[in-house]
């Protein structure tokens, strides 16, 4: 029914208005706890994938990754479609309108995307606001909701910690957990903020502003995270897990969007990345030992794809790109397949 629905009126449409319509109605369903209540049954993923994760009980290892919901306006609304955990962003310490249009593109034959956005959104200061009010519902509290963060576009390099921080501070008791996105292609500069000598005062200077901002509104300190891109050679690999190491990060998400294409500007996502996501991944894992937590993102299509994805050592699996080719049932499809993968594996 999806596929027809897509061929016949979403790929006629601009792709990013067709996005703005769909991502209305998921975030209008959402809002509306009648509606949800009707829906959310048909979604739902069994218990029995469920994982600890950060102390914290997560419903599946399936989550939704950052890009879709850039300034948490549909959380509700995307764990209602069976998303076990949703990152909202990329936020920016300052609104931003991102890159001018057009910036964003199917690649049809590929089950691709193709994207120039730019961190466009609304601020750290009003996503927190937003995140606040999601938070003080007993619904908005049971739902696990990660923070991703990136540097103000106008910001000179020399100063992205401090902005970096700014987001930290403000989006921190608000976050299951919070990642340092230096992996995104369509910020001029952003990517170099990936060499261990400019990560390195970036990461610490947003631990410091998280657990400041977390003790002084007196809940636990959140977890830190950095996304690393699919580009990184294997040695810069290696020295961003060190690097995570050394400072104790919570964790590693791997891999943001590829510039390794020839269609035009921007970071191709979608099955083209997903044979360099795995191989990160499962370097990752070697590197950073059996207890790290790494997040596996980057061509998740089938539930095949997450299950590899778990099979070379991610912890967590993240997609996006799969739900605008697969539709509205295509995270509770993958959810459901790695709880049946979790019960056959406790039962052998």
């Amino acid at each position: 029914m999806y596929r027809l629905l897509f061929d016949l009126v979403f790929r006629r449409m601009d792709p990013e208005r067709a996005h703005e319509v769909a991502f209305g109605l998921i975030g209008f369903v959402g809002r509306a706890p009648l509606l949800r209540r009707l829906v959310a049954p048909l979604f739902a993923v069994p218990r029995t994938g469920a994982v600890r994760v950060w102390g914290r009980e997560l419903p599946g290892r399936f989550g939704l990754a950052a890009g879709f919901d850039k300034n948490a306006r549909a959380v509700e609304g995307l764990a209602m479609l069976g998303f076990s955990f949703v990152e909202v962003g990329t936020v920016t310490a300052q609104g931003q309108p991102g890159n001018d249009k057009p910036r964003l593109w199917r690649v049809l034959d590929r089950r691709a995307l193709r994207n120039r956005m730019g961190f466009n959104n609304d601020g750290s200061a009003v996503v927190a606001r937003r995140l606040a009010r999601l938070r003080a519902t007993e619904h908005g509290r049971s739902l696990v909701v990660g923070v991703n963060i990136g540097k103000t576009k106008v910001t000179p390099a020399e100063e992205a910690a401090a902005d970096y921080a700014t987001s930290a501070s403000r989006l921190a008791p608000y976050a299951d957990y919070l990642v340092v996105n230096v992996s995104s292609p369509n910020t001029p500069g952003l990517r170099d903020l990936q060499s261990v000598e400019a990560l390195r005062p970036i990461l610490e200077a947003v631990r410091v502003a998280a657990d400041e901002a977390t003790a002084s509104a007196g809940v636990a300190p959140v977890p830190l995270l950095v996304k690393i891109a699919p580009d990184l050679s294997d040695e810069d690999v290696d020295a961003v897990a060190d690097l995570a190491a050394e400072l104790g990060l919570d964790g590693v998400v791997a891999v943001n969007t590829t510039i390794g294409h020839d269609l035009g500007p921007g970071g191709l996502s979608g099955p083209p990345v997903l044979e360099r996501g795995l191989d990160v991944v499962a370097r990752l894992r070697t590197r950073l030992g059996p207890d790290a937590v790494v997040v596996g993102v980057g061509g998740v299509t089938t539930p095949a794809d997450a299950l590899e994805y778990l099979a070379v050592g991610a912890t967590l699996v993240q997609g996006y790109t799969g739900f605008i080719y697969e539709g509205p049932a295509w995270a509770s499809r993958i959810g459901r397949a790695l709880a049946a993968d979790a019960r056959r594996a406790e039962a052998a």
